[in-house]
């Protein structure tokens, strides 16, 4: 009888394919078939379709052979994302809208029963390839923040099917996609830094950490203020330049809906308990799912009790540390998800969490305190840049009666931060953390005594050729903190004493 083809896209991880949702009604027995490899959730799409077609008061072909082609038909179809285009191809194909115009739009949307529109995840994506390909999107009302950011002024929202009949007939218009910009600042309700009283050297390293994106390892027995420092390191780092927003904004649409445009942009502060599983540290089920490395990507992933973790779960993290990506396999195709997180570990430096270089201060052996630390692999050490101790500090203590001195707001480290990020930028195109090996030689700018004598202390010490680069780099952040040119003996120095944890080892093989 009559044909329709109307677009939208998949979700696959944060790609968003093309998908032509081709209606053809025939003469036969009355049926209503969806092929193209649709997964259970879009077959039951027939039922949804049918009865918000029909309570909107719209006619349904119900004596017709109906069959619904998610065209290609190779790509997976997950979710009742396609609901509203389905309604729109059925309506197109019995003559009650013009299927001519449907070319330049795209819808996406669940239809509820009664006809009205429901929120869907994975928008963001989708909203950034249909700008590219220049069509109008329909989205549902429930989607405004995602639309408001991502799209053009011409997209509309969608707040039932009887509206977006109206509208494709030329009658009531849809309310258009209010365009939103980009928050100006990171809003939180994770404190201040200066809320921490004392600890001055774990304050220099977040800063420190903040300013050429580094990862970052905080070791000390419990109480000491581990976990309120890694909390608020989210509250020094930069607003997400535009092109960070939007990759955020576009993983955090495939597992959340109705955020507001702060919340889309806003950087993540990811806490998994250490009981998690590798799959959910860094990705996968059926359809593989983003995990908490993707969902912290341009944010921070803390881990607290690293050690508890285990050794399987941590030496998962590596390949995404070095890379800033997970690749997802699956027997019908692969997802690689952005994965370029920043690191905040926190560690006690013995089972019962006290350790102070002597066997007097632990209950713990030698051989169970090592045994505790193995979990932690040479490799995934290699790529934490600063290992920090974090003691007790008694002298802290006597400073509550509030007549400490002042220290540096978060807002005001910030800008420290910022300014360093310029000056890695003007400089190289990228932050410190993120240069590679024979890049860092080149902007480190190091005399030969400084190198020569940065290659001893390696020697000494019994580091990898990547501890070399990492602390070089770390030098280069510390000079760029000094708005210094080059790096000089003093950097070096100090990146070199960012290495709590091989001092904690030594001290246990000596024992």
């Amino acid at each position: 009888m009559a044909t329709a083809t109307v677009f939208t896209r998949a979700s696959i991880g944060i790609e968003a394919p093309e998908v032509r949702v081709e209606v053809d009604l025939a003469r036969g027995l009355p049926t209503f078939t969806i092929v193209g490899m649709p997964a259970t959730s879009v077959r039951e799409a027939r039922d949804r379709v049918k009865s918000a077609i029909l309570n909107v008061g719209l006619e349904f072909p119900a004596a017709t052979r109906i069959i619904v082609n998610l065209a290609p038909a190779e790509i997976p179809k997950q979710g009742a994302r396609f609901d509203l285009a389905i309604a729109v191809g059925i309506l197109a194909a019995s003559d009650q809208l013009d299927a001519g115009q449907l070319a330049q739009f795209e819808f996406y949307g669940e239809l509820a029963l009664a006809g009205n529109s429901q929120a869907v995840s994975g928008l963001i994506p989708a909203l950034i390839a249909a700008r590219q390909a220049q069509r109008t999107v329909f989205v549902p009302s429930a989607n405004e923040a995602e639309a408001g950011y991502a799209a053009q002024s011409n997209h509309f929202l969608v707040p039932d099917l009887a509206a977006l009949f109206e509208h494709l007939q030329g009658h009531n218009k849809l309310a258009h996609a209010q365009t939103q910009n980009q928050p100006t600042d990171a809003a939180n309700n994770l404190g201040d830094l200066a809320d921490i009283i004392g600890q001055t050297q774990a304050k220099r390293a977040l800063l420190i950490a903040a300013a050429g994106r580094h990862h970052l390892l905080f070791v000390g027995p419990p109480g000491t203020g581990k976990t309120m420092l890694a909390q608020r390191f989210l509250t020094i780092l930069p607003t997400p330049t535009h092109h960070e927003g939007m990759q955020i904004a576009s993983i955090k649409s495939l597992v959340e809906t109705h955020l507001t445009p702060q919340q889309l942009t806003q950087r993540n502060l990811r806490m998994p308990h250490h009981t998690c599983s590798a799959a959910a540290l860094v990705g996968g089920g059926s359809p593989p799912k983003p995990g908490e490395v993707s969902l912290a990507h341009h944010g921070v992933l803390f881990l607290d009790e690293l050690a508890e973790f285990s050794r399987y779960v941590l030496d998962s993290l590596r390949e995404p540390l070095q890379s800033g990506e997970v690749t997802i396999s699956r027997a019908g195709y692969q997802t690689t998800y952005p994965a370029h997180f920043q690191l905040v570990a926190a560690l006690n430096p013995s089972p019962c969490g006290q350790f102070d270089g002597t066997l007097d201060s632990c209950r713990s052996t030698p051989d169970q305190i090592l045994k505790y630390l193995n979990k932690l692999s040479g490799p995934l050490l290699d790529r934490i840049d600063l290992q920090v101790e974090v003691p007790r500090e008694t002298e802290s203590l006597r400073q509550l009666d509030g007549q400490h001195k002042p220290t540096p707001t978060s807002p005001q480290i910030r800008k420290q931060v910022v300014e360093c990020h310029q000056r890695q930028r003007q400089r190289q195109g990228c932050l410190n953390g993120e240069l590679a090996a024979q890049a860092v030689l080149e902007h480190s700018q190091l005399g030969k005594d400084d190198h020569r004598f940065l290659v001893e202390v390696v020697e000494k010490l019994g580091l990898s050729h990547r501890a070399f680069y990492r602390t070089l780099r770390l030098a280069r952040t510390i000079a760029d903190l000094d708005d210094k040119a080059s790096v000089g003996r003093r950097h070096i120095a100090e990146a070199l004493s960012y290495r709590s944890l091989d001092r904690l080892l030594e001290q246990l093989r000596k024992l």
